[in-house]
């Protein structure tokens, strides 16, 4: 089937990508195969790589290789927080002639800075105040001291409650990754775009389409295989049960010898309780299949709802045990202050940041380039 389709996005059929009834398969999803560019090139890649989930210390490998590439990807970041860097320009000329004589009114227009950047008022009195402190008592001299304590500050705080930014896929084939979040967060397409990173890392990838509520959400999920050359468990049935597609998904990733599932699931309010519950099902018929998965527990949270986005982590947590974040729509309109907020008061690392709508600008977090992105 795979082979005679088209391997360019924009002349896929809107639907014709499941097989007629007749010939599709009796269980609840259906294994999907795109070839694509992308998918001779990850061979090549493979084989360079000669990644197998098998081998020991393969995927804590795959998670430092990942991280590295953070660094290398660093100006992609410093795009991505230009708002957040212009809110906190004035910290550099609020410090340029600083005195002691005028240090609480500099003190008060740092405050407000770091307020309208959305580092949240706990947060910001916290630093502060300790900048304060340090002032008076004589261990900050200059206002290059004062800004190199506050960007130390910010650092501490990503990096003593975030600070296993990498992926933890344990050491058992395959490794599940289950994305979740709120409606329009970003999911699928984050999906997506990690698909597309692992891929090229050499790693051979399942795309689970646990989206059952929304039909588009699969066809996306779909295009997102295409383009990356993955194979993709779609459900059979409309009103499939996404634990059950889910469940299929992983039990064709071990039979299969796929390294890593990524599952996605349906948008749902943290408020529906009910809906939240569907997420508990779904991360239960997982371990079933493969002891202690999912692996990872990744929730979307769109960066431009600010610290909205708290209520929303906590909740999630609370239900399923959240295990890293991704951040999305950090495209120059986000108050980068808010990643601040949402690691220290959850204690839940930030894993990737989307800075961009290219499927490269997925960018593994790492809290030093943030921390250089956001103060000029």
């Amino acid at each position: 089937m795979s082979s005679s389709l088209p391997s360019r996005l924009s002349s896929l059929p809107s639907k014709p990508l499941l097989p007629p009834p007749s010939q599709r398969p009796t269980s609840a999803a259906t294994l999907l195969h795109f070839p694509s560019d992308q998918h001779y090139a990850s061979a090549s890649r493979a084989s360079r790589f000669k990644c197998s989930a098998g081998e020991p210390g393969f995927f804590t490998k795959l998670g430092r290789l990942i991280k590295e590439k953070a660094k290398s990807d660093v100006e992609k970041v410093f795009s991505g927080f230009s708002k957040t860097r212009e809110n906190l320009a004035v910290v550099d000329e609020l410090l340029l002639y600083w005195n002691l004589s005028d240090t609480d009114r500099v003190l008060d227009e740092l405050e407000e800075a770091l307020l309208v950047a959305d580092f949240g008022p706990r947060i910001t009195i916290k630093i502060v105040e300790s900048l304060r402190d340090d002032i008076y008592s004589g261990k900050l001299k200059s206002g290059a001291e004062i800004k190199a304590a506050l960007k130390k500050s910010v650092l501490n705080l990503l990096t003593q409650k975030g600070l296993k930014t990498e992926l933890k896929l344990g050491f058992r084939k395959p490794a599940v990754i289950m994305i979740v979040g709120v409606n329009g967060g970003g999911k699928t397409t984050s999906l997506g775009k990690l698909a597309n990173r692992l891929k090229n890392e050499g790693t051979k990838v399942l795309l689970a389409a646990g989206d059952t509520f929304r039909a588009a959400a699969s066809d996306q999920l779909e295009i997102w295989a295409e383009r990356t050359g993955c194979e993709i468990v779609v459900a059979e049935k409309e009103k499939a049960k996404a634990a059950s597609v889910l469940s299929q998904a992983v039990k064709r990733g071990k039979e299969q010898g796929f390294d890593i599932v990524l599952c996605d699931t349906s948008g749902r309010l943290h408020t529906n309780y009910s809906l939240m519950e569907e997420l508990v099902s779904c991360k239960k018929a997982i371990g079933k299949v493969v002891s202690g998965a999912p692996n990872e527990i990744l929730q979307v949270l769109d960066g431009t709802t600010g610290l909205n986005m708290l209520p929303q982590a906590r909740e999630f947590n609370d239900v399923v045990g959240v295990t890293g974040l991704i951040l999305t729509k950090l495209d120059g309109s986000a108050r980068g202050g808010c990643v601040v907020s949402v690691v220290d008061e959850l204690g839940i690392p930030v894993k990737f940041v989307g800075v961009g709508e290219g499927v490269e600008d997925l960018q593994p977090f790492d809290a030093e380039a943030f921390v250089d992105a956001i103060f000029p």
